[in-house]
C-alpha cells in the first residue's frame, strides 16, 4: 500500500512529471440539515462548490434518481458521491428497506445513474451481528462487480459524559477503525478521528493509496462527532490537505459541517463559504507548490 507521503503519485508511469490537477470540492447536503438535500444544491451552486455528495435520508428528493437528476442538471451541480443511508441519529433503518445490503445496491445504482463515483459507507452497528460478519467480503464482493468505489468511513468509539471506560463502547462491527480491514477503499472523516481521539495522520498513512474520499470537518476530541468548520477545532485539516494537493489525490474532497446552530441562512453560508476556501486555499496551494518543484527539478 502507498503511502501519502511519497509524491511520486504525481509522476506518470513514462517517469515525467504529470500535471497536478486540485481534487474537486464538494458539499455534502447534510452540512444544511434540517434543510432539505434541494437547499443543499442550491448552497453548492451559490457559493461556488464544485459539487455534492448526496446524504441518502428520509428526504424523498435524496432517495428519488429522477429528482437527483433534475436538481443536478437545473442548477449544473455534478453529484460526485452518494452516501448511503446509514446515520444512527437520523433514523435512517428503513429508507431504502430494511436490509443492509439492498441499500448499498441502491446507492450503488443511484450512483452509476448519475455520474458519481464514489459510495460512501459506514461499517455496521453491532447489533447488525448477520450484516455485520459478512460485511468485509461483501464489501470486496461488491466493488469486484463495479467500478464504483465502496469507501468505507472511519468513525469512533460511543463515549457517555461519565463513562467508566476512557476508550467508550465499541458500537460497530468488526470495528470502528476501518483500517483494521482489508477494505479496497476508504473514506477520511476529521470530525470522526477528533472523536475518537486517535493519530489522524498515522490513520492518514494506514489508508495510504486506498483512499478515495475526504470528509473535510474538523472537531475538538469531545463525546460528540461536532463536524466543525475546519480551522475551528484540532485536527491537522490543512496539514492533509497539503498532503493531498502534492500528491495529486485523485479522490474527493467533502465538506461535511455542522451548520445546526447558524441562527439563519446567511450565517450559514458564511460558514459553507469560509469552508470552501480553506479546502480549496490549501489544496491549491499545496499542487501548485508540487508542480514548480517538479518543473524546478526537471530543468535542473
Amino acid at each position: 500500500m502507498g503511502s501519502l507521503g511519497d509524491v511520486t503519485w504525481a509522476v506518470g508511469s513514462s517517469g515525467e512529471a504529470a500535471r497536478l490537477e486540485p481534487p474537486k470540492v464538494a458539499l455534502s447536503t447534510i452540512s444544511v440539515y434540517p434543510a432539505n438535500t434541494a437547499t443543499g444544491f442550491a448552497t453548492a451552486a451559490r457559493l461556488g462548490y464544485d459539487g455534492v455528495e448526496v446524504m441518502v435520508t428520509n428526504d424523498p428528493v435524496s432517495q428519488s434518481i429522477d429528482s437527483l437528476r433534475r436538481l443536478s442538471d437545473g442548477l449544473s451541480v455534478p453529484i460526485l458521491a452518494v452516501h448511503a443511508p446509514c446515520l444512527f441519529w437520523l433514523n435512517l433503518q428503513r429508507v431504502w428497506g430494511t436490509d443492509p445490503w439492498t441499500k448499498l445496491v441502491k446507492a450503488r445504482e443511484a450512483a452509476d445513474a448519475l455520474g458519481a463515483k464514489t459510495v460512501v459507507v459506514h461499517p455496521p452497528f453491532v447489533w447488525q451481528s448477520k450484516y455485520a460478519a459478512d460485511f468485509v467480503a461483501g464489501i470486496i464482493r461488491m466493488q469486484d462487480e463495479t467500478d464504483i468505489r465502496f469507501a468505507v468511513e472511519n468513525m469512533y468509539p460511543w463515549r457517555a459524559r461519565r463513562i467508566v471506560n476512557e476508550r467508550g463502547v465499541e458500537a460497530y462491527a468488526p470495528g470502528w477503525d476501518p483500517t483494521e480491514q482489508d477494505y479496497p477503499h476508504y473514506t477520511l472523516d476529521l470530525s470522526h478521528t477528533a472523536t475518537a481521539r486517535n493519530d489522524t495522520l498515522g490513520m492518514l498513512n494506514r489508508m495510504g493509496d486506498r483512499l478515495a474520499h475526504l470528509h473535510l470537518a474538523d472537531g475538538r476530541g469531545s463525546n460528540a462527532d461536532e463536524h466543525l468548520v475546519p480551522g475551528r477545532g484540532n485536527q491537522p485539516c490543512a496539514q492533509i490537505l497539503g498532503l493531498l494537493g502534492r500528491n495529486g489525490f485523485g479522490g474527493n474532497v467533502v465538506l461535511e459541517v455542522n451548520t445546526r446552530r447558524a441562527v439563519d441562512q446567511d450565517a450559514r453560508d458564511a460558514d459553507l463559504h469560509e469552508s470552501l476556501l480553506f479546502a480549496r486555499r490549501h489544496l491549491l496551494g499545496a499542487a501548485a507548490e508540487a508542480e514548480v518543484a517538479q518543473i524546478s527539478a526537471n530543468n535542473q
